[in-house]
């Protein structure tokens, strides 16, 4: 909680409350369904909530955006960013129902409602968003061919709508296809060695009608 304060120092005592609550949550519902490592579990604010809140250092979502977390997993970077953007919809999707099973054991117990979860592969998934963020699910072709059709017409933010990928190490490869794409490095902005190697790939996308 040291971290959140150190780099989130505006929260009020109601998200720094539901930040707090979330080492247990994942501890609890870890020891019934794994989804994430145990040396990750003693490390949950530095590897998974502030790594997810990562995204909210570049860009502050406007209220009523709409967000699609695609491979949410046990809820990264979805529920972290919905603590601190209550005025946005978060909607998180994984192909592993189990998870998804925890994710929502967690909205529960938190008291979000700002946040619907949807057991569907990424590709069934239909709707306009202003964003779709992840964690490095899979390489980015693969993941910007899961977001067809799926980005809204107007933007209504800082960025223009598009993708929002917490991905490391070394993309050059991955990504010379994509002629607009920027990547920004984590350690500008947290100095932990954790995120030395860590980046924000930002990919703007144009609306297929």
């Amino acid at each position: 909680m040291n971290l959140l304060s150190k780099y989130f120092p505006e929260l009020s005592d109601v998200q720094f409350n539901q930040f707090k609550q979330l080492q247990g949550l994942y501890k609890d519902w870890n020891s019934k369904i794994n989804v994430i490592s145990r040396k990750d579990i003693e490390s949950l604010y530095l590897r998974h909530v502030l790594h997810s809140l990562s995204i909210a250092k570049l860009i502050k979502f406007n209220p009523a955006s709409n967000i699609l977390d695609i491979g949410t997993g046990g809820g990264f970077p979805g529920i972290p960013l919905a603590i601190l953007f209550p005025d946005v919809n978060f909607h998180l999707v994984d192909s592993i129902n189990k998870k998804l099973k925890v994710v929502n054991g967690v909205v529960d117990s938190l008291g979000l409602v700002n946040v619907k979860t949807t057991h569907s592969r990424a590709e069934f998934i239909k709707g306009d968003y202003d964003f779709i963020i992840s964690r490095a699910v899979t390489t980015m072709p693969d993941f910007v061919s899961w977001t067809k059709n799926k980005i809204a017409k107007k933007s209504k933010n800082s960025f223009k709508n598009g993708i929002f990928y917490l991905k490391g190490g070394d993309l050059t490869e991955e990504l010379k296809s994509y002629k607009t794409v920027k990547v920004y490095s984590l350690s500008s902005y947290f100095e932990e060695d954790f995120f030395k190697t860590k980046k924000i790939v930002y990919l703007p996308l144009k609306y297929k009608g």
